[in-house]
């Protein structure tokens, strides 16, 4: 028999909370995390909204020094992953170090290396930042969150572009059943809102030109325009069954099974026939019937053809039942937080299970009539659900779900 995997921790610094609890009575509001971007100057981007992370200082979480050696995404990520071990209430001091890994999913901080553009060029190659290399790295993140811990086991990065916080769970999940590890401190940070990222994807048109922060973001609406990007960290505390009996953890729900597939169609448009093996691989590793799903995570970006094939992919995954189960988009509170998504997401499904309540599709107004599902329109639904599908699916054709239920 293969491990059961549990969840006993969660830690979350998101657009609407700085903790797990603000971001929960966040998504219950349906508070709208989007607003004009202050982190720099719009005035000749085409893009003025995003989702950021505002009122946070990372110097409470670490101290200075290390501040000033790492990025933005390091920020973002210590603070989750210091929530998480302590709501898993996890004594660092009582564990064997080596048993204890770390898996993190990020892009690394390649905006970073624009800062160092002037200087290379004007001051010459000795006035560049000697640390560049370890700032920018996607392997920085997990590094630096292991050191933070004290965490000598498994310690590794991914990087499947949007499907990366699914992705990583995932991971994690089977570092645990091959007994690589009893416990993985797993999760993303991201902040895609900087100059590079926002000049590449407004070129590409996937993300919203519509200035107005309350309707940027619009899963599965007719007059959605693209998604709007956010920022942020989520990190979870997996465990083995066994082990967290042992230590008389929470067990917050089961992370019961993992799935992935790829497109091998297209450089950015979506499959809904691959997506939907990824969502039937996700319940067969779980052992869960399609029936038993009580509720979809959607990744639900906002963009027009993305949510018009989920919504496809769902129809060819569960039939006539998909007309029944609900859907519904964190995006449209938060934003995208690409790498960072899942796993944020993966936060609010765990929360959904614990506490019978699916957060809403914001900013859903007027049906399209190739997205007919039930989104759960714009106010969050009092319901108990057991089983959880979360999808998420990357550019490129790199598809990650997940299952969770109810221990």
């Amino acid at each position: 028999m293969r491990r059961k995997i549990v969840v006993t921790g969660m830690g979350a610094v998101t657009p609407i909370g700085l903790n797990v609890d603000e971001y929960w009575q966040g998504l219950c509001e349906g508070r709208n995390g989007v607003g004009l971007i202050t982190q720099f100057d719009t005035t000749r981007y085409p893009v003025k909204v995003a989702a950021e992370v505002k009122g946070f200082d990372p110097t409470r979480f670490m101290n200075i020094k290390r501040v000033d050696r790492t990025g933005r995404c390091t920020h973002l990520a210590i603070p989750a992953a210091k929530m998480a071990v302590a709501d898993a209430r996890l004594d660092m001091s009582r564990e064997k170090p080596e048993r204890v890994g770390v898996a993190v999913g990020t892009t690394g901080m390649p905006s970073l290396v624009l800062d160092q553009a002037e200087p290379l060029k004007n001051r010459g190659p000795m006035r560049v930042d000697p640390l560049l290399l370890s700032k920018i790295s996607a392997h920085a993140v997990p590094v630096q969150v292991a050191m933070e811990l004290g965490a000598r086991g498994p310690n590794t990065s991914l990087n499947s572009a949007c499907a990366t916080g699914s992705d990583v769970l995932g991971m994690a999940l089977n570092l645990l059943r091959l007994g690589h590890a009893d416990v993985m401190i797993a999760g993303s940070g991201e902040s895609q809102v900087n100059t590079l990222a926002m000049a590449c994807l407004s070129l590409v048109g996937a993300v919203s030109r519509n200035p107005d922060p309350k309707t940027a973001c619009r899963p599965f609406d007719m007059n959605r325009s693209g998604m709007v990007m956010g920022e942020g960290a989520g990190f979870l505390v997996l465990e083995t069954y066994e082990h967290a009996v042992e230590r008389g953890a929470p067990m917050l729900a089961e992370l019961a099974g993992a799935g992935w597939s790829f497109d091998c169609f297209n450089d950015t448009a979506p499959n809904a026939e691959t997506e939907a093996i990824a969502m039937k691989m996700a319940l067969r590793d779980g052992d869960v019937a399609p029936e038993e799903v009580d509720y979809v995570n959607a990744h639900g970006t906002s963009t027009r053809l993305n949510d018009a094939t989920e919504t496809k992919a769902l129809k060819l995954m569960f039939g006539e039942r998909a007309y029944k189960i609900p859907v519904s988009s964190n995006k449209s509170m938060i934003g995208h937080l690409a790498c960072a998504a899942g796993a944020v997401e993966a936060i609010a499904s765990v929360l959904t299970i614990k506490n019978g309540v699916i957060p809403p599709t914001i900013n859903y107004e007027t049906p399209d009539p190739e997205c007919d599902l039930d989104y759960v329109p714009n106010k969050a639904r009092r319901q108990e659900v057991n089983t959880v599908l979360s999808n998420s699916f990357g550019m490129g054709g790199q598809n990650a779900c997940i299952v969770l239920r109810r221990v």
